[in-house]
């Protein structure tokens, strides 16, 4: 990552990037994701990830990949085994399926984000919610525009995460997609333990309760720890 350029898409009243960001430092990237839009960037080694959630209730979809090595990938299974929770919050570290550590969450102002609830896609929306919904926009589409720019294609796609989305577990195993436990301005930070390709879809599910029924954007804050402002 270029540390000498700030890349910035300002939006009104929105605070300066060091004091957004959880984890302060030498702020590297600072970007906005419109509602509904895929995003990515490599966050090196070191480097702090802040995903805040603008206006509240907005999923954000998540796939991560060894920068360099694409074939070494954030899994699910691994991650869940290795903290023994389905659900992702402070301290949770997000492991390749080599059990490799990618990122570690290291701040997080909402304290529960959904690693099984999977990615919408137009065939899931057409099976949940029926055939009008088929050409809708969905995150497995944004995973494919954004991942085409890596060299990424359908066959990498994997169970990701989804970040601020709630979804509880019922006794009998069941599982529900409520309105989440997010508000304006809440934010999870993620510590990059090697250089890692963070893909996103800024969901654009407009189907069920995760986004309120209304997309809205979030903003992605780049920091280095290690180096003061």
């Amino acid at each position: 990552m270029n540390t000498s350029t700030l890349t910035v898409q300002p939006q009104a009243t929105q605070p300066d990037p060091a004091t957004a960001a959880l984890v302060p430092g030498l702020v590297v990237l600072d970007e906005y994701v419109e509602a509904r839009g895929p995003w990515s960037a490599v966050v090196e080694a070191g480097d702090v990830l802040t995903i805040v959630d603008l206006e509240g209730n907005q999923a954000v979809d998540c796939l991560l990949y060894a920068d360099g090595d694409t074939a070494a990938r954030y899994s699910a299974a691994a991650t869940i085994a290795a903290q023994g929770s389905i659900f992702l919050t402070t301290g949770s570290v997000l492991r390749a399926d080599s059990g490799e550590p990618l990122m570690t969450v290291v701040a997080d102002e909402v304290g529960v984000h959904d690693t099984i609830g999977g990615a919408c896609s137009q065939e899931s929306n057409t099976l949940r919610y029926g055939q009008h919904t088929h050409e809708q926009h969905a995150c497995v589409e944004n995973f494919l525009i954004e991942g085409s720019k890596w060299g990424l294609g359908k066959p990498d796609l994997v169970s990701n995460i989804n970040w601020f989305m709630n979804v509880p577990v019922d006794p009998d195993g069941a599982l529900g997609i409520v309105d989440g436990l997010s508000a304006p301005g809440k934010r999870v930070a993620l510590r990059a333990e090697a250089d890692t390709l963070v893909l996103v879809s800024n969901c654009p599910q407009i189907n069920n309760p995760c986004n309120g029924f209304n997309p809205t954007p979030v903003r992605m804050i780049v920091t280095r720890p290690e180096v003061s402002r």
